[in-house]
């Protein structure tokens, strides 16, 4: 009986110790917030951030989700108008997503992408005509620091 006993409470002793490493090795990934975030890490587009005009007059732009708990770039810049927006996970690991902060930027962006696996690539497409910065975050490692803000020139 003890040894039912011994192997039942090593099962949630192992349990504990495999999220806690999990938990240790989140906290490897970068420190700071959106303009300490994205600074160091580079992409693998050197395109990725860069705000171009598609045929149909949409501006688009593509910045990446790595395994290092960051947005690259974690800032970019648009005119008021429509803007197509991918996000490419670069991760080989990590499932990111993405979506702007309700309530902090000029006006709200409902657009979002729910789930982002390693290698995938997600558009979403959507109109800004206020001025201002809206804050965007993958919510699963926001406490991690990823983060990051699109501005709406003006």
């Amino acid at each position: 009986m003890s040894g039912t006993r011994g192997r039942a409470g090593r099962v949630p002793a192992l349990l504990c110790g495999v999220l806690l490493t999990a938990g240790g090795l989140a906290g490897c990934g970068s420190e700071g917030g959106p303009g300490a975030a994205g600074t160091s890490a580079q992409p693998s587009d050197p395109s990725a951030g860069t705000v171009t005009t598609a045929e149909d007059g949409v501006q688009e732009v593509t910045i990446e989700s790595p395994d290092d708990y960051v947005f690259v770039p974690d800032t970019f810049t648009v005119a008021p108008g429509r803007v197509r927006l991918t996000v490419t996970s670069t991760a080989e690991q990590m499932t990111h997503n993405f979506r702007f902060r309700p309530d902090a930027g000029p006006e709200p962006i409902a657009e979002e992408i729910p789930l982002l696996a390693p290698g995938e690539s997600r558009t979403i497409e959507f109109e800004v005509t206020v001025p201002g910065e809206h804050p965007f975050d993958c919510t699963f490692h926001v406490q991690l620091g990823q983060s990051g803000v699109m501005t709406v020139s003006g």
